[in-house]
């Protein structure tokens, strides 16, 4: 893996172009430090652009009188919009005039911009988010003319995984699978946040420790107002340790001495501010009665280690926290309509993917090994059965290195730095 400081983002092939002719109004989110302004300033090169974290230029901006907004402003990007939320109105009022016709929106603080969105912007903004750099990014430099999308993205295309997966080949040779197998390596140690990228191990660490500052005190504090950080920091830990687990609020509640109540809205500044799913479970009773409380996971697994002191193993929870990122990471990127669940029945059948897609169903199982056992794939040939004519196949996730198919009906073994790559 080159280690050069930007990334391509694939974000980037997803957001509109810039257009005089076309208007649009464009929110770019994500958690801090995902990379937002490197990658707008880069695709609006032509657009202004507006820094509102400095007090200088929030003061400027506040003394622009709304309707001389597109003659002082005019089309731009517009960084840390939630620091002065007047500017929601002035860009209202512009683009309703008609007198800009391209703005773009940037923001890390998910509640408040959201907030300002829906009370201002409703039915006028498109929104993307950014979300830590995903394995197939970190196999392209900023600059790079031609990518491909990972072997997940063909998942969408409606067909049974016999037909996704026939002509791919079962194994890659030379450097290809070095420069593969190195960005899963990275991103199962560091996680994807861009700035690691070139810092030694020992500055990744104090990064990672000076990141959790950053967010109790910037993100944290722009979404509630806590008179002592303590318990929220060991709520923050205690999760963490529970990454790829069921969510059991009273469980974690007790453990950090806080109220049933507030350990669901903690749960909700972690969900709100980019640094956990929950991941919902199948909905649908296909067998008998099923679990019905989430799992949690951390989205990013640098972040993942910083707090749980996981420094050096690979342990199944961090596996499946790392390849349940990609998967997600990739469904809000490309914006896919799919939805992805787990399944778990009280009497212990369990997979730990169901992924909806438009043409039907398809099932993961991920295992941090790298051979696989008969075993592995019980749960997911007993729920194909049931599940009929929506079965569109499924995968066993793995840390081998061959592509190949294992059961009926259509089910492979796909090694993950194959899979997201």
């Amino acid at each position: 893996m080159s280690e050069k400081l930007y990334k391509y983002r694939f974000l980037n092939d997803f957001l509109p172009r810039y257009s005089k002719k076309k208007k649009r109004l464009v929110l770019i989110t994500g958690a801090r430090q995902t990379g937002k302004t490197t990658l707008a300033r880069r695709r609006y090169a032509r657009l202004r652009y507006i820094n509102l974290d400095a007090p200088e230029n929030r003061d400027a901006i506040r003394l622009i009188p709304t309707e001389l907004w597109y003659k002082d402003v005019g089309d731009a990007v517009i960084d840390e919009a939630q620091k002065l939320p007047v500017v929601f109105e002035k860009i209202k009022y512009a683009y309703d005039e008609g007198d800009i016709s391209f703005q773009v929106i940037l923001g890390s603080s998910q509640i408040l911009l959201l907030k300002k969105i829906r009370e201002t912007l409703a039915g006028r903004v498109s929104i993307y988010e950014l979300w830590p750099l995903m394995m197939c990014e970190l196999l392209y430099s900023i600059d790079e003319k031609t990518t491909s999308p990972p072997l997940f993205d063909r998942l969408f295309d409606g067909v049974t995984i016999d037909k996704v997966l026939r002509d791919v080949p079962s194994v890659l040779l030379g450097k290809e699978a070095v420069l593969r197998k190195e960005a899963e390596r990275y991103l199962l140690n560091w996680g994807g946040m861009p700035a690691l990228l070139n810092l030694s191990d020992n500055e990744r660490w104090k990064w990672l420790r000076d990141y959790g500052y950053t967010y109790l005190e910037c993100d944290l504090s722009d979404l509630a107002r806590l008179d002592d950080l303590l318990p929220f920091r060991e709520f923050q830990r205690l999760s963490a340790l529970r990454s790829a687990k069921l969510l059991n609020y009273s469980e974690i509640a007790r453990d950090a001495g806080i109220s049933v109540d507030t350990a669901r809205r903690y749960i909700e500044y972690l969900k709100i501010s980019y640094q956990v799913i929950l991941l919902k479970p199948y909905y649908r009773n296909i067998t008998s009665t099923v679990i019905k409380s989430p799992k949690l996971y951390w989205i990013d697994v640098g972040l993942l280690r910083h707090l749980s002191g996981y420094r050096d193993t690979i342990s199944g929870e961090i596996y499946e926290t790392m390849v349940v990122g990609e998967i997600i990471k990739w469904l809000k990127t490309a914006q896919k309509d799919a939805e992805p669940y787990f399944y778990r029945t009280r009497s212990g059948l369990e997979l730990d993917i169901i992924l909806q897609t438009g043409g039907g169903l398809i099932g993961m199982e991920i295992k941090a090994r790298k051979t696989l056992a008969s075993g592995d794939i019980r749960a997911m040939k007993e729920i194909a059965k049931r599940i009929g004519t929506e079965w569109l196949g499924g995968i066993v996730i793995y840390r081998g290195d061959e592509i190949r198919k294992i059961a009926e009906p259509s089910i492979w073994a796909v090694p993950s730095y194959r899979l997201f790559t």
